[in-house]
């Protein structure tokens, strides 16, 4: 039993012993460590301390080599110095003659998607790696690396399926989506400078109809592919448009609307004649009645008004002379009931009832052969009646409006009986539409009187 305990004693007091030992063994003196994060642009700063001013630029030359458009575009952004860094390469001749395609004219639509998708991804690189620098010296940068390209220039490439407005259009709007006012009209005023913009369009807008055809139809597409048609968005592509606009008076907006929206002749030349001799399909108005349809829309906007707006509409379907009335009566019905009722109110209230019954019944007309409802038409009539304040000027109208059935009618017949042999088939055929749509009109007409 003593044997034992004194076991028991001697293991609790070697146990106690080390215990304490632990307790009394004074520590080792440790160095502390302080680590401060430095990023890649706090160490451009720091002579000496950067990566890549360690890396030879030919090396970096070939890293940027084997990465795509995108991928360099998101390495721009990792610091300040990588963006220098990139900004030297994209700038350089040798990346410029590799990546900016200056080959526009492929006969396949998957190689002309190719070369927009391209244009596309370069937006987006330019518009990365560019972000740190003012407005100004952007686009100054941007732009010198594009200035020289033929197919980007007004008057300069001759092949007519050449697809270079469309990818510098493309371009341009992935570069400044999302830029606010004062700055896309920076890009404008830059564009037109460059271009010499609004000099051809004074060129164009003050000439004949039928003179410098060429010139206009330059124009005509380097604003729609370039500056309009890219935009998916209504409010930006009312904004382009009433930049071309605004330097200009009525009468000359109403030039370059036709310009830029009237239709055109298979073989690419204006169709001024078409729209004064003789009605023209849904298909040829359908850009002019929604460049009319952008203005209406802007009315409220920057101190427009429906007077404006119906000026530029008057000056617009006399050029070159007064239109074939079932065009105007076409371009109305495809620009919906708030602009067509517009128009035929404000002709309603100066006086105007001959004009505006003639327009109605072309209107009529348009309905039953373009396949519109004649109810739209019948509820036309009616709101027009609303204007005039009296019973006796209301039915002064009807009677007004009754009597141009008759005469338009007979205007016809006429036609059709003394016109052009190869003629006859399609004014006989307009003979029996017009001889329809007054039956169904005028059956809607009762039905709602009845009702």
């Amino acid at each position: 039993m003593v044997r034992r305990s004194s076991r028991n004693v001697g293991k609790y007091t070697l146990t106690h012993q080390s215990h304490k030992r632990t307790q009394r063994r004074p520590r080792p003196t440790r160095t502390t460590v302080t680590r401060t994060m430095v990023t890649r642009s706090q160490r451009a700063g720091l002579p000496g301390e950067c990566f890549f001013h360690r890396l030879p630029s030919e090396v970096f030359d070939l890293i940027l080599d084997n990465l795509s458009v995108l991928e360099i575009s998101v390495f721009s952004m990792v610091s300040k110095e990588i963006n220098r860094f990139i900004l030297d390469y994209i700038s350089s001749l040798a990346w410029k003659n590799k990546t900016i395609i200056q080959s526009f004219h492929h006969s396949t639509c998957l190689q002309q998607k190719s070369i927009i998708e391209h244009y596309r991804d370069l937006g987006v690189l330019f518009k990365r790696c560019t972000l740190l620098l003012p407005t100004k010296d952007r686009l100054k940068f941007i732009f010198s690396q594009f200035s020289q390209i033929p197919c980007f220039l007004l008057e300069h490439c001759f092949t007519p399926d050449c697809i270079g407005f469309s990818s510098y259009g493309v371009f341009l709007q992935t570069l400044i989506a999302g830029w606010d006012e004062l700055e896309c009209r920076r890009v404008f005023n830059f564009l037109s400078d460059l271009t010499n913009l609004l000099q051809k369009t004074e060129a164009v807008i003050t000439e004949k109809p039928g003179v410098r055809w060429y010139q206009k139809l330059q124009l005509r597409l380097f604003c729609r592919h370039v500056l309009l048609d890219p935009w998916p968005n209504q409010p930006e592509c009312q904004f382009w448009l009433m930049q071309l606009l605004r330097p200009w008076p009525m009468v000359s907006q109403a030039n370059l609307l036709f310009i830029l929206y009237g239709p055109l002749m298979p073989e690419g030349t204006f169709g001024w004649q078409d729209l004064v001799e003789r009605g023209l399909p849904h298909s040829a108005l359908w850009d002019m009645a929604r460049a009319v349809l952008l203005l209406y829309g802007k009315l409220e906007v920057k101190g427009n008004t429906a007077n404006s707006l119906l000026a530029i509409f008057e000056e617009l379907i006399v050029i070159p002379r007064p239109w074939h009335v079932e065009n105007v009566a076409r371009l109305l019905v495809l620009c919906g009931s708030s602009l067509c009722y517009t128009v035929l109110a404000s002709k309603a209230v100066n006086g105007r009832l001959l004009e505006v019954s003639r327009l109605i019944v072309y209107i009529i007309l348009v309905c039953e052969k373009d396949g519109y409802h004649m109810t739209w038409a019948v509820k036309m009539v009616q709101q027009i009646c609303k204007v005039f304040s009296t019973a006796p000027e209301r039915f002064c109208f009807i009677q007004q409006l009754e009597s141009m059935f008759s005469e338009v009618t007979r205007e016809v017949f006429e036609l059709s009986v003394t016109g052009n042999p190869l003629e006859d088939r399609e004014t006989f055929q307009t003979l029996c539409f017009l001889l329809d749509s007054s039956a169904r009109f005028h059956t809607k007409f009762l039905h709602m009187f009845i009702k």
